[in-house]
């Protein structure tokens, strides 16, 4: 069970409008406005699709991205490259961790500054994910 919406703030449902974000018991969900009927969805179903669509991006793309990640960290020595490149190769090992500890409030509204957004359906199905990089007629 997912304690927090790891990307709360961000989504939007099929009809564009801001999706809630509720907590019942321990679980965490994301709450779509159904032409008046507040549809519950396991926001841990949703988050997973969406870091499963990042973890897909940056596959075969580790080498790149640990090299840059090194660079804007001013640490670019083999040491930490080595580090950051072993880390995203096994980031499946790491999104439990994430469920258990959220993203931080200001990385949330930092991504969202950046043009990040998500638009699913009412039944938890990600329709959409919009990035910075993407063309508004794409």
């Amino acid at each position: 069970m997912a304690k927090f919406a790891l990307f709360s703030g961000l989504i939007s449902d099929e009809n564009d409008a801001p999706v809630e974000t509720e907590t019942v018991g321990s679980e965490s969900f994301y709450v779509a406005n159904d032409a008046g009927f507040r549809r519950y969805i396991s926001s841990e179903i949703v988050d997973r699709q969406i870091l499963k669509t990042f973890t897909d991006q940056m596959e075969g793309k580790e080498d790149f991205l640990s090299e840059q990640a090194a660079t804007m960290m001013g640490q670019d020595d083999i040491f930490t490259i080595a580090i950051l490149k072993n880390q995203l190769k096994n980031i499946d090992q790491h999104i439990d961790t994430i469920f258990d500890t959220g993203i931080p409030e200001e990385a949330r509204a930092y991504i969202g500054m950046m043009g990040f957004s998500i638009v699913i359906n009412f039944h938890g199905d990600v329709l959409e994910i919009k990035s910075p990089t993407t063309a508004e007629n794409e």
